[in-house]
């Protein structure tokens, strides 16, 4: 029930601020020439042009709601300005009009910045991409008629049209807009380009993997719009201030009219504000207690939250997730590629002759190619790094799950695996067993026995992170399934409250459900299938990356688009502050409300006062809403590495 609802128009509030500067230009108009003997009536049609510039959409607003059985400011707004006229304070009724709309149209122009914030993260949405026949010919087409499996050709300096798989060529992809980082990212065979982010330097080809409205990037509109019609819990306490209250308004309103005419003895009409009668009173009376800042403090806040978020890389999925953050006690968090890249990296290569260590390596990284172990995949990739190409192809080539897998390459029998896997008589049993939170690759390549030491190193901004959430009173817990032995050696390196390891996912789902039975409001960060239960258990859940599963990122309350962990922070602080300027905004409302109410019945208040003060602070809860919009784009304090 705000005086102005956003546009969905962009720039209609010009047209609004324009009536609005009709409107006070003919009210200085008429109070001119009400001023100049024998030249009246010319004032009077200066005041009336004055009403219709100023009440025009308050008239299509209230008419609107009215066919839909309701009443609101807008009613109350045209009920005091017709009033004004009828006792012949037209000076008065031109001054709420204007005021009114000046207020409406400057509040639209503060929420269409809202909006144009949201609209420019994808208003360069591809619309035609380049599909492959299978003759090999090239035809552009709407990117709407994409099917899955559809071979597209994207060029340098054109945007990838919908999620794909890169089947031929590379190129680095600028991901800025999905992500907000701004270092272009490689992509090779069998990497994923998302819709909507740009190819920086290479032809290639790519075949679809998502319709574009399932699409990362139509996920992510979706889920803004999503956001912004959803309701906070804050804003249910406005949402009451409906048509029952405005019926409150004039019945109250009448009362004091009649108490002040029947009771007191004040004249019915009359247009003095020094000697005010009972109608002119009871007008202000109803212009002071209508809630347009009240109502509007709510949602200016929460549009204004979500899309300074947005812009951060951070999507809430509504009002309620940008409020309840802030209120959390417990931060539960995954460990791998959660406080962890979720990528081993090789930390060491032992051999027995220590001169067969690349040997060992090239042994290792034939068999890894044939694999998509995480283990393999990053012994694989760290020959490709050293050497450039692959290492050459496996004979024979043979896997027991879980346990290792062998072959026969360049004529040798080579084999790699767990301890387990290998006999007892076997040289790379005489590797001692690993430090706590690494792990081992043993190797047999004939002539070479060796190991592969490799570790999930924690990401660079984990520690300071949970330091920050440690200095804002929050507790970190790790949750995984992963060994004790590492679970303890990154809890103790990370500085965590407490880590649990060893967990299924319905251990975790457990663990939450204890620390909310014990009265803790618990946070869940997550990024695999694996986490989705115990985030839909926790009372926020929040998604790492848009390279998450569709489950967790369906789940999710939160979403972190640039898959950084210190976005918890920029997302945590952006809630709490969000939170503090709805206060701010009730507390402003209330107290102007509660002010102008006991001026307007025990001090006489004048009507153009009582219109200032009411427009004056549904401005000021606007712009206070606003100041989302102007926090730096990246806390500097958060940046780690």
């Amino acid at each position: 029930m705000s005086s102005k609802k956003p546009s969905s128009v962009p720039g209609e509030w010009k047209i609004h601020l324009s009536s609005a500067l009709v409107c006070g230009f003919f009210l200085l108009a008429g109070v001119y020439f009400d001023r100049q003997s024998g030249i009246h009536q010319v004032a009077l049609a200066c005041y009336m042009i004055s009403y219709v510039a100023g009440g025009w959409d308050a008239l299509i607003e209230a008419w609107s709601a009215g066919f839909k059985g309701k009443l609101d400011i807008h009613f109350l707004m045209l009920a005091v300005a017709i009033g004004a006229a009828f006792i012949g304070a037209w000076w008065e009724g031109s001054v709420l009009l204007f005021l009114f709309s000046l207020s409406g149209a400057l509040e639209a122009m503060a929420m269409a910045r809202t909006e144009k914030e949201i609209r420019s993260l994808f208003q360069d949405s591809p619309k035609a991409a380049t599909r492959v026949n299978a003759d090999g010919s090239l035809v552009e087409i709407p990117v709407d008629s994409l099917a899955v499996g559809d071979r597209v050709r994207i060029f340098p300096g054109s945007q990838f049209p919908v999620d794909a798989c890169v089947v031929l060529g590379a190129t680095a992809a600028d991901e800025s807009m999905l992500t907000g980082e701004s270092v272009p990212v490689e992509k090779g065979l069998q990497d994923t380009v998302f819709g909507g982010t740009l190819n920086t330097w290479g032809a290639l080809d790519a075949e679809v993997l998502r319709l574009p409205s399932e699409s990362a990037h139509g996920k992510i509109i979706r889920l803004i719009r999503d956001a912004q019609a959803s309701k906070a819990p804050s804003q249910r306490f406005t949402d009451r201030f409906g048509t029952t209250y405005t019926l409150s308004i004039l019945a109250l309103s009448f009362a004091a009219f009649a108490w002040w005419h029947w009771v007191q003895g004040m004249p019915a009409f009359g247009t003095s504000a020094a000697d005010p009668s009972a109608l002119y009173r009871a007008m202000t009376l109803l212009v002071v207690c209508s809630p347009c800042a009240l109502v509007i403090s709510i949602p200016s806040a929460i549009l204004a939250g979500i899309a300074s978020a947005a812009r951060r890389g951070v999507l809430f999925r509504g009002g309620v997730a940008l409020e309840n953050l802030a209120t959390i006690q417990r931060l539960a968090v995954d460990k791998t590629g959660t406080l962890t890249k979720g990528d081993f990296v090789i930390t060491a290569i032992e051999s027995f002759p220590e001169s067969g260590k690349q040997v060992v390596l090239e042994s290792a990284a034939a068999l890894s190619q044939q694999s998509t172990h995480p283990l393999s995949r990053a012994i694989a990739a760290e020959w490709l790094k050293q050497h450039g190409a692959r290492a050459g192809a496996i004979q024979d080539y043979q896997s027991l799950a879980g346990q290792g897998v062998e072959g026969n390459y360049q004529g040798q029998a080579v084999k790699q695996g767990r301890r387990s896997y290998f006999s007892a008589e076997s040289a790379v049993q005489k590797f001692p067993n690993p430090e706590p939170g690494y792990t081992e690759v043993l190797v047999d390549a004939g002539v070479v026995a060796g190991r592969i030491i490799l570790r999930d190193a924690p990401r660079l901004e984990s520690k300071a992170m949970i330091q920050r959430l440690h200095a804002m009173g929050i507790k970190v817990t790790m949750l995984t399934g992963d060994r004790p032995e590492s679970a303890a050696l990154l809890s103790k390196e990370l500085g965590l409250d407490d880590s649990r390891s060893g967990l299924h996912p319905e251990d975790k789902v457990a663990a939450i459900a204890e620390w909310r039975n014990q009265g803790e409001v618990v946070a869940m960060v997550g990024d695999g299938i694996n986490d989705a239960p115990s985030l839909a258990v926790a009372d926020i859940s929040i998604g790492m990356g848009l390279r998450g599963s569709d489950a967790v990122l369906e789940q999710a309350d939160v979403i972190l688009l640039n898959d950084r962990l210190d976005n918890v922070l920029t997302a945590l602080t952006l809630s709490r502050r969000c939170r503090s300027i709805i206060r701010q905004n009730l507390v402003i409302s209330l107290s102007v409300l509660v002010l102008l109410c006991i001026g307007s019945i025990g001090y006489k208040l004048p009507l153009p006062l009582g219109v200032l003060g009411h427009e004056g602070s549904t401005l000021i809860v606007v712009l206070n809403s606003l100041r989302l919009l102007m926090t730096e784009r990246k806390n500097k304090l958060l940046e780690v590495g």
